[in-house]
């Protein structure tokens, strides 16, 4: 039982992520409140591309989209979600009838969605809070009209949650939210992913993915070739260092930065004795970053899941996050879990994790201190052994689910 004076007296908060943009965020959030004696419903979609974790002391409702269509990410898919859209979030307005608080995770259409949102108070008057978590705290490439339209939605909430001082200075300061109703609450660290560990210490190779709708399934002729391709690409047994990547690939990660990083550039030197694993599925062609890699870095370019995650971290000896803009970042997170060390650039909140002493952190955009970074610390045994003590205490402490649960359910009461 809960004494602490959060927990009482809550009786029911809704997480809400319609497109299941963040399942792992959203399953660590949803157990740690229903682990400080609160009643939580999650409310989002099938996740298409694998299986999610299971619910622990909360309620999941694949309540959006139950007629999507199509290939996940395809654009048969995307138009069916948009055409539920609406219908849904007027749908949930009348399950959100049930809840104290409804805490928004993601809203995909920003035009339409302030005006589908649960009212505020309920039908005797009291209040029923609206809280927005900014995983994007302002769109890296606006559309015509954007900011305007993330504005008037922000104005819609109570209050937004961000996860660095940085995200909290950006909303403020360039778009004008009124800083009392921003609250930094940070990221926590995706121990329930490192608790799947006990496979990849074994060395246990998870099997190719099953295919997407509108695949051709492997047929039985073809099962010995797909087993050889998953030993092949899916061999931890290195016996070298290795440099991890994680993470959808998409332009403003910095992948070209960090392959220009490796091989030195402006007469630095290439970084040798080591392998870089860059995993993760493309969202942007990669083809030309494939095929101009050095030996020594492999691509994994396809969706990695929950199943497979702890082999790729597990082996790895230093995570490393290029950005070249971004707030926080889920892999970040997933890496102190593992109790990894950590190479970071030097946008958003970044640098507010380096302050723990489990990463450090380079300009942003620059190959050269990239590539003397990575030389340096894969060259320092006893500095990456600290930085994996530091990873630990942080993973375990400040962003740990347990405190982000109190600080999460103090807000609530605030409100």
């Amino acid at each position: 039982m809960c004494r602490s004076p959060y927990c009482l007296p809550l009786v029911r908060v809704h997480v809400v992520d319609p497109s299941a943009y963040t399942p792992p965020y959203d399953h660590a959030l949803c157990s740690a409140l229903a682990g400080a004696d609160t009643e939580v419903d999650l409310f989002t979609s099938r996740f298409a591309y694998g299986s999610v974790p299971s619910p622990e002391g909360y309620v999941r409702h694949e309540f959006f989209y139950r007629a999507a269509l199509g290939a996940p990410a395809g654009r048969m898919r995307t138009a069916s979600k948009l055409i539920q859209h609406a219908p849904d979030m007027l749908r949930y307005r009348r399950a959100a009838r049930t809840a104290d608080v409804v805490h928004f995770q993601w809203l995909p259409v920003q035009h339409l969605d302030g005006r589908l949102l649960p009212a505020r108070r309920t039908k005797d008057g009291g209040r029923r809070p609206l809280v927005l978590t900014a995983h994007d705290v302002l769109p890296r490439e606006p559309r015509p009209g954007q900011l305007a339209a993330q504005r008037r939605l922000y104005d819609r909430f109570d209050a937004i949650v961000v996860h660095s001082e940085h995200g909290r200075a950006r909303l403020v300061e360039e778009l004008g939210v009124d800083g009392g109703r921003v609250h930094v609450i940070p990221h926590g660290a995706f121990t329930h992913l490192a608790a799947r560990r006990t496979a990849a210490q074994e060395g246990t190779a998870a099997v190719p993915r099953a295919p997407a709708v509108g695949e051709d399934s492997p047929s039985k002729t073809d099962a010995p070739r797909v087993r050889a391709s998953a030993r092949k690409t899916l061999d931890f047994q290195t016996n070298r260092p290795v440099v991890l990547m994680f993470g959808l690939m998409r332009p403003y990660k910095g992948i070209d930065v960090l392959l220009d990083a490796w091989r030195g550039v402006a007469g630095e030197a290439s970084v040798e004795n080591a392998e870089l694993w860059i995993a993760g599925m493309p969202k942007m062609d990669v083809s030309a970053l494939q095929a101009g890699a050095p030996p020594n870095v492999r691509f994994e370019p396809r969706f990695v899941g929950d199943d497979e995650l702890p082999a790729y971290f597990e082996r790895a000896d230093l995570v490393v996050l290029p950005y070249l803009q971004a707030d926080q970042s889920g892999v970040l997170f997933t890496a102190l879990a593992f109790g990894k060390p950590l190479l970071l650039s030097d946008v958003g909140g970044f640098p507010e994790i380096a302050s723990t002493g489990a990463a450090r952190v380079v300009p942003a955009g620059d190959p050269r201190a990239l590539g003397r970074a990575l030389r340096e610390l894969l060259g320092d045994t006893a500095t990456l052994t600290e930085m994996c003590v530091r990873a630990r205490a942080a993973a375990n402490g400040r962003y740990s689910w347990d405190q982000i649960a109190l600080q999460t359910l103090a807000l609530y009461r605030s409100l």
